[in-house]
């Protein structure tokens, strides 16, 4: 978490939900938030779900989900709170309010909306110059219209401003000056980084380029190290690959470009896909897209359909797709008569399912032989007087 977050690592989740809302999704949606608050440092002491049409405007749950809240963290020493939505600039300073009375100064509760959360989890994961940079680009276009005067995400920020403004409104007016000045720097070094990034990709406009896509935390990393026989960084996490990882792959003689990209999610910030945008033309250029879901999540169907609606949104949403539904060891049963299922699919529309286990190696010579195929149709349109090889396939995994 960032600095000047307490040594405590307690956190508890509050949701809204409205009355249709089933049990089962709501659950779902919070242990996704569960394991983002894992992933970033925290541990999960407890949930909180309030029923309402719409989050209340003021405190995002009512006054009286309020109370049992506040109680809960008084009495367990919670340091962190999870809301699974937005909150408003109001929200967020009325819950700090709330949860930080001037008789508890000796204990600082931290709120954190989604956006807020997945935003810190990026600033850790981030690696390269520009990833760093888009991150903390998306970061500060967050913050921006809601400092608080209790706000701790600056202080790395204010190491280099000199001397305070003061207290209260001028202090944050300060820092709205030191996020607008560094909201426009970061934008002109990623315009940079972005020209040079051209410049990259023009030189590889007679390569077949396929990307790897998919929720977060399904697969594609692993999966990417079996195609290409690389080590891009494979764990048990949400968004373990932030940075863009591009390797040349050769099948029978054709090469193609085989990237990954960082994984998609629920509710992902707009401030942060706006900024990946440079990061994500390698899914946008692509020729083909390995779209790869968990099948064994019971809410993998949404995944998808959450993975759609991103492509759409980046402009990549008309690009051919192989649906790869991975992790078929942790089904239930023999997984032998799971391509009868693969008619259930098209309503994804993508050009071809297949079911893989990128663990244990089912159907990945299938796999292979299928992106060869994809790959030399493209290849073909390229290289139209290319003489190409018979298949010889991949033998066994």
């Amino acid at each position: 978490m960032e600095a000047g977050q307490p040594q405590n690592k307690l956190a508890i989740l509050v949701a809204v939900a409205d009355s249709r809302m089933p049990q089962e999704e709501i659950q779902e949606h919070l242990d996704e938030l569960s394991f983002l608050g894992e992933t970033a440092g925290l541990t999960t002491m407890g949930t909180f779900i309030q029923r309402l049409d719409h989050p209340d405007s003021r405190t995002y749950v009512g006054k009286g989900k309020l109370d049992e809240i506040q109680k809960y963290v008084f009495s367990h020493n919670i340091s962190t709170i999870l809301f699974d939505d937005d909150l408003s600039a109001s929200q967020l300073r009325n819950l700090e309010k709330y949860m930080n009375p001037p008789e508890r100064e000796d204990h600082k509760v931290r709120i954190y909306d989604r956006s807020l959360l997945i935003l810190d989890i990026f600033v850790m994961r981030a690696q390269t110059a520009q990833a760093r940079a888009q991150v903390q680009l998306a970061m500060n276009q967050y913050l921006l219209p809601r400092l608080t005067r209790m706000w701790t995400h600056l202080e790395r920020q204010r190491g280099g401003t000199g001397t305070r403004g003061g207290a209260g409104e001028k202090e944050i007016e300060t820092d709205r000056r030191v996020i607008k000045k560094q909201i426009a720097d970061l934008k002109d070094e990623l315009q940079k980084i972005d020209k040079q990034r051209q410049t990259q990709r023009k030189g590889r406009d007679r390569m077949v380029r396929v990307a790897l896509v998919g929720y977060t935390n399904v697969g594609k990393s692993t999966l990417m190290n079996l195609l290409s026989k690389s080590d891009v960084k494979a764990e048990n996490k949400l968004f373990a690959t932030v940075d863009a990882t591009v390797r040349k792959v050769v099948l029978d003689q054709i090469p193609f470009l085989l990237s990954d990209t960082v994984g998609f999610i629920r509710k992902l910030p707009h401030h942060l896909i706006e900024s990946f945008k440079s990061t994500l033309d390698e899914v946008r250029e692509s020729d083909l897209l390995i779209h790869v879901a968990d099948i064994s999540h019971p809410f993998h169907e949404k995944h998808i359909e959450v993975v759609n609606r991103t492509l759409a949104e980046i402009g990549a949403g008309d690009i051919p797709v192989i649906l790869v539904l991975n992790k078929t060891d942790r089904l239930d049963g023999d997984s032998a008569g799971l391509d009868e299922r693969a008619g259930y699919y098209s309503q994804f529309k993508p050009k071809q399912v297949i079911f893989i286990s990128a663990a244990t190696g089912f159907h990945i010579p299938q796999l292979k032989r299928m992106l060869f195929e994809e790959v030399k149709e493209k290849f073909m349109k390229i290289y139209p007087n290319y003489t190409l090889p018979q298949y010889s396939g991949y033998g066994e995994f």
